[in-house]
């Protein structure tokens, strides 16, 4: 059984800032990937208050080490997430 290195989608957001210049850039944001029901979604927004009722909670813009139980079931619900968000540990 391989273990996995887990990283959370990203999106791009922008502009940064309210100067001129910042509106030609973008920052990588990350999404947080959860289980309710058993079924997971991808949230943008989490409200901590919220975070105990989910079953599984992966808040983006962190690395999870995760099995390969997991890793299949996260590519099968079909959230956009793909084996380029996995690295063999």
């Amino acid at each position: 059984m391989a273990t996995w290195l887990f990283k959370t989608p990203t999106v791009q957001e922008g502009p940064i800032g309210g100067a001129r210049l910042f509106y030609f850039y973008k920052l990588d944001v990350g999404v947080s990937v959860v289980k309710e029901a058993g079924v997971y979604s991808l949230e943008r927004y989490l409200v901590d208050s919220d975070i105990p009722n989910y079953e599984e909670v992966y808040r983006g813009g962190r690395n999870y080490e995760v099995s390969d139980e997991t890793k299949a079931a996260l590519i099968a619900a079909d959230i956009d997430i793909t084996e380029a968000n996995f690295t063999e540990v």
